[in-house]
């Protein structure tokens, strides 16, 4: 074959790919992550969607990875309502205890179709990230009110 059929098929085959890799991603709409009692927060490949999440005091929130990635939910510790709970996923005390986890063992993971929840009984504001994706941007915050 020569240098430039061979070119011509790898640039095309390239970009079938890639045009099937964002078809999949386009048809799914942020509405079509969570559905029903299913879920509250998806989680894409790399963001929570929605972003913001608004829940009432007492109510449980449900994350669910509808990725093909693991992922975590970790709350910032200066990220959460003072007298509020700290929460992440594999039930960790404090947020350094958590990403130490993910590091040494990849403990609170979430796998593929797998949900965490957690109940806010505080109102106020709750950020958090995914340990593994924190640098792509994976950060999100539930705003709880009375």
């Amino acid at each position: 074959m020569n240098r430039r059929a061979y070119l011509a098929l790898v640039g095309t085959s390239v970009s079938a790919s890639l045009a099937g890799c964002s078809s999949v991603r386009s048809a799914l709409t942020d509405d079509e992550l969570c559905s029903g009692d299913d879920c509250d927060i998806g989680m894409t490949r790399n963001e929570f969607v929605p972003k913001e999440y608004e829940a009432s005091v007492g109510e449980t929130v449900i994350w669910k990875n509808t990725s093909d990635a693991r992922h975590t939910v970790t709350a910032l510790d200066n990220g959460i309502p003072e007298g509020a709970e700290y929460f992440a996923s594999g039930g960790y005390e404090d947020q350094q205890t958590a990403v130490d986890a993910w590091h040494e063992e990849k403990g609170g993971k979430i796998e593929i179709r797998e949900t965490y929840e957690h109940t806010f009984e505080v109102a106020g504001e709750y950020n958090y990230i995914c340990e593994p994706h924190v640098n792509g941007g994976m950060i999100g915050t539930v705003i709880v009110s009375e």
